[in-house]
């Protein structure tokens, strides 16, 4: 078994020790964007009001053609064009009214990365009056989350408004209307033959408040959420990390954990973060930051190697960190169970700072036992003690379920749960659909399916909105 990458980071491995297109064209499947120039990237960091420090992470999710974000940001005008409902008690059908009988009419599913960005790119090309299309954005949330920033909540270096400011704020000076609800069904009706020169809609989302959209063309961008139940106790001890909510609790129990144990004499804070993609390496370099002396991060990969879709220089920079802030490794191995220890009672002093910060019970405060199985041959099984677990692989797309009655009008989906999309991002056997982001199956050459970050989604959403546009 090896032991060590770097004295500072040990690792605990078997094998290796590695810590403007055209209308309608074929989207590249290469995943890395091109960067700004230095002036785009002070015009964005102006967009959010965030520091010059954030301006650089914000410029390099975004392509180019970034003027109309000046707009659709500031937010100057008092005029409010939003549509909100609220999910709860028995709701009757009723019909979501467009504007106009004659122009376009195109739903957007998702206010991530990938739907809102299609959106602000579908309102700044340049239309013919006739043609410009009546955009709809519905997301469950009435904020838009910035994840790339969620990492700074854990350091404290930014607050909640700045990594999830309000869609409301964010689609000022635009002509996209917001609904505020969540998808309960698709009935597509695109795969219909329809009669030359008839205009039959594309048709139809439900939404669980009762409305009822029917559209032209629509877009899935509904993203993913994480998949918790994959080994016992995971559901119960681990905390996801996607979404401002998930930052919130983690952030509120790592703050529990440190008032707990405040004082010379106390144990270190050992957090356990499972997975070592893009994600869990970021997660894993911010709390080790942030505990410094007081805390122990302990990083967990199936894989012989830290973010094996990246590149190598990036994986070896990664690496570089980690052994800078003493995080160990343990590659080759998966998580079989977690529970919680049996010793693990809460202190009479943690009972009280629960109380204060209204914590969760079941995963703070609490000692919890990893047991790791080998995924590789000559390493054998680990067992590690934390008081915080961190789950950071798997996800599962939220794409809505399609109208069962109909077996025909199905979307394709892969073994993920993600739509089978054409280079265009098409959804197979559907020309009126768009997948990007988690809800698409995109492969590149070598055929492995696209990383789900928002470059890729940001890239998805510029050719969804120029083949929209083309169409």
């Amino acid at each position: 078994m090896n032991h060590s990458v770097g004295s500072h980071c040990p690792v605990f491995v078997g094998g290796p020790s590695m810590a403007a297109p055209r209308p309608s064209v074929r989207l590249s499947t290469n995943p890395v964007c091109s960067r700004p120039s230095k002036g785009s990237r002070r015009h964005l960091g102006r967009l959010v009001n965030c520091s010059r420090r954030y301006a650089g992470n914000l410029a390099i999710f975004m392509g180019p053609r970034l003027g109309h974000f000046n707009d659709t940001l500031s937010g100057r005008t008092s005029e409010d064009k939003f549509i909100g409902h609220t999910v709860g008690g028995e709701t009757a059908f009723t019909s979501y009214t467009w504007s106009d009988k004659q122009r376009p009419r195109i739903c957007i599913l998702g206010g991530g990365f990938g739907g809102l960005y299609t959106a602000l790119r579908l309102e700044s090309l340049v239309w013919t009056d006739d043609k410009r299309p009546q955009v709809v954005l519905v997301d469950q949330s009435d904020r838009f989350v910035f994840k790339p920033m969620l990492y700074e909540l854990l350091s404290g270096e930014v607050d909640a408004w700045e990594v999830a400011p309000l869609f409301t704020d964010l689609l000022k000076n635009t002509n996209i209307q917001f609904i505020k609800d969540r998808v309960k069904l698709l009935d597509p009706s695109d795969h219909l033959t329809k009669e030359p020169g008839s205009t039959c809609s594309g048709g139809t989302v439900h939404l669980e408040s009762g409305i009822i959209i029917e559209y032209d063309w629509l877009v899935l961008a509904l993203g993913a959420e994480a998949k918790l139940d994959v080994v016992p106790g995971s559901a119960e001890y681990a905390l996801p990390f996607s979404t401002l909510e998930d930052a919130c609790r983690v952030n509120k129990n790592l703050k529990a954990l440190e008032r707990e144990r405040f004082g010379k004499d106390s144990s270190p804070i050992r957090v356990a973060i499972v997975g070592c993609g893009y994600s869990g390496v970021e997660l894993a370099a911010t709390i080790s930051e942030r505990l410094q002396n007081n805390g122990i991060v302990q990083a967990i990969n199936v894989e012989t190697t830290i973010c094996p879709s990246a590149p190598s220089g990036n994986r070896e920079a990664a690496l570089k960190v980690l052994q800078s802030r003493n995080v160990q490794l343990f590659l080759g191995y998966f998580v079989s169970c977690i529970k919680k220890h049996s010793d693990s009672e809460d202190s009479a002093k943690m009972i009280r700072i629960k109380e204060e910060m209204g914590t969760d019970n079941a995963t703070c405060g609490k000692k919890f036992i990893l047991e790791l199985q080998p995924a590789q041959r000559g390493l054998q099984s680990q067992v590690l003690e934390a008081d915080l677990v961190l789950w950071t692989v798997g996800s599962k797309p939220l794409l809505p379920q399609v109208d069962p009655s109909d077996y025909y009008n199905m979307i394709p989906l892969n073994g993920r749960g993600q739509a089978e999309t054409d280079e265009t991002l098409r959804v197979r056997g559907h020309p009126r659909i768009f997948a990007i982001g988690d809800s698409s199956a995109l492969r590149d050459s070598s055929g492995r399916i696209l990383p789900a970050t928002a470059q890729v989604a940001f890239q998805q959403a510029d050719f969804a909105g120029w083949n929209l546009w083309g169409d």
